[in-house]
């Protein structure tokens, strides 16, 4: 499957400072980026990337990511835009070197394995939007109605 939003970037870039990296969506990348998450619009998304190399050709990355998105409500099944924004961390390992542990720690920096010299940030950057994304999205002030609560506390 082809990524919606690819930025590779070769690991040989990056110098003992690190390297700072900025991916920007085009309007018909986001337009992709809305069909891939299933939400009715990505408006717009940029992610902020700072890369270091460290030992055994893991590269480390801290990121900020910023969209607007459209949602649809949960609960009124009305659309709205809402902004998603935030800060994380992971890790670009080899392929076939990843942490294979059958209890992770779930504040582990996740690892995206890569084959060669190349990462990718933009798929990268679309895999943090997915895991930004609420799964039960809920316009401001909506409710849901009255006998619904009501039934929801009996059980």
């Amino acid at each position: 499957m082809k990524p919606e939003l690819r930025r590779p970037v070769s690991v040989a870039e990056i110098g003992p400072s690190g390297l700072d990296s900025v991916v920007e969506a085009s309007p018909a990348e986001c337009a992709a980026l809305a069909r891939r998450m299933a939400v009715p619009a990505v408006l717009s998304f940029s992610c902020r990337f700072h890369l270091a190399r460290t030992v055994g050709g893991v590269v480390a990355a801290r990121g900020h990511l910023a969209a607007l998105v459209v949602r649809t409500c949960v609960v009124s099944l009305d659309d709205f835009e809402t902004v998603v924004e935030e800060d994380f961390r992971i890790r670009f390992v080899p392929a076939g070197t990843e942490t294979d542990n059958p209890d992770p720690d779930p504040e582990a920096d996740d690892e995206i394995p890569f084959a060669g010299t190349v990462i990718d940030l933009g798929d990268a950057a679309s895999e943090q939007l997915a895991l930004a994304l609420d799964p039960y999205p809920r316009k401001p002030g909506a409710e849901l109605p009255e006998g619904e609560s009501a039934l929801r506390t009996r059980h």
